[in-house]
């Protein structure tokens, strides 16, 4: 028997597909899922929560 996704109030990240494009990381996606099963905006090539751009040094 086929099951559906399961329902959930978050809503997945919206990445930004001209950063990921060329992400070996994400392969072009610009999400990854964690070992949790949470979609996430990928830490190597989109900007993170903070405004951060990938490869900005840490503060």
């Amino acid at each position: 028997m086929a099951h559906g996704a399961h329902g959930s109030p978050l809503l997945p990240p919206r990445p930004d597909p001209v950063l990921a494009r060329d992400c070996d990381q994400c392969l072009g996606w610009g999400s990854v899922v964690t070992r949790d099963g949470h979609h996430e905006l990928c830490p190597a090539c989109q900007p993170g929560p903070t405004g951060r751009q990938p490869g900005d040094p840490r503060p």
